[in-house]
């Protein structure tokens, strides 16, 4: 009776596990097709994302000692490529690593022109990032038909006071300068060369417009969203342009960065908040969105997006923007 009992139970058992693994078995087959009835319209969802899909396509402009792509490694860290996930037309300019804003400011003009060429638009959306922001007022100064917005990020308006240190370190005519300007210009060629954009390097043309006093010439030719107070915004909209900035505030935001140390080093001479190279009162222009955990590495989501993690993503500041050109008819 005892090994009867123990049969049954047996047998209870075994169809019990087999009618569960029917049940898993129609379970999954249910889940299965659920899933592939529900992947198109995840794909239709995906294809719909266009809360980055501006009007006009948006060109990205690099600052100083700034490329496109280089060894598969964007200057514009992920950047890009988010951008058109969320549905804008993206460029990335390529203009000289150094030179003056004016020299690349026609070197992006060039560009701009060719980008409406090529996808028909009317403007476009510039971004600059350091020196790209001098060098996009530029091409909205001499061609505002041609600008819908102009958005910089981190760039010295008012000149970097690192850059006013190693103009009285470097005096004119002093054998240093010479040697410094030289070993600046072959770094910048070998950028250029690297990233396959063969242009004319001027190191010295890059300082004389990144200080103070050559800001302030550069200022009184093309003043459109300059801000009249030393830590104010300008004015929003000028000549039909649109324009916007933010800046970074934290010099070192990860220990792992080994650029932030760098960063840390130069940022002692602004003696107010700043991202390592620009102060943040410099960096206003027209709206001024507000500062960041980021510093002047960080603002474009390098070294490979090592960043402050508790900061905003630099990623999501771009998209963000172009959420608010989109709304703004841009």
């Amino acid at each position: 009776m005892i090994r009867m009992k123990r049969n049954a139970a047996s047998r209870t058992e075994a169809t019990g596990s087999k009618q569960g693994g029917a049940a898993r078995r129609t379970a999954g087959a249910l889940l299965v097709c659920g899933m592939l009835a529900l992947a198109p319209l995840a794909q239709t969802a995906q294809a719909a994302n266009t809360s980055a899909q501006t009007a006009y396509p948006i060109v990205l402009v690099h600052g100083m000692l700034g490329f496109d792509t280089i060894a598969g490694i964007d200057y514009w860290y992920g950047i890009p490529g988010e951008l058109r996930a969320q549905g804008a037309k993206v460029f990335v300019a390529e203009v000289a690593a150094t030179n003056s804003s004016e020299v690349r400011g026609e070197q992006l003009l060039k560009q701009v022109k060719d980008v409406l060429a090529l996808t028909g638009a009317s403007k476009v959306n510039l971004i600059g990032h350091s020196h790209g922001g001098p060098t996009a007022r530029y091409v909205s100064g001499v061609a505002p038909q041609l600008v819908a917005s102009v958005t910089t990020v981190g760039s010295p308006h008012r000149g970097s006071k690192v850059a006013d240190v190693l103009g009285n370190t470097l005096p004119d005519g002093s054998i240093s300068r010479a040697v410094v300007v030289s070993v600046v210009n072959a770094f910048s060629s070998l950028i250029s060369i690297l990233s396959g954009n063969n242009t004319p390097q001027n190191g010295l043309g890059a300082l004389d417009s990144l200080n103070t006093a050559g800001s302030a010439k550069f200022n009184a030719k093309f003043p459109d969203g300059v801000p009249t107070s030393a830590c104010g915004n300008g004015t929003e909209l000028v000549n039909g342009v649109r324009y916007f900035s933010w800046s970074g505030t934290q010099p070192l935001t990860n220990v792992f960065d080994a650029s932030d140390y760098a960063l840390s080093l130069t940022s002692v001479v602004h003696g107010e908040p700043n991202d390592g190279l620009a102060s943040a009162c410099s960096s206003h222009l027209g709206t001024y969105l507000g500062s960041y955990r980021q510093n002047h590495l960080d603002e474009v989501n390098q070294m490979l997006g090592l960043r402050d993690l508790f900061s905003v993503s630099p990623v999501t500041l771009y998209v963000n923007q172009a959420a608010r050109l989109k709304q703004l008819g841009l």
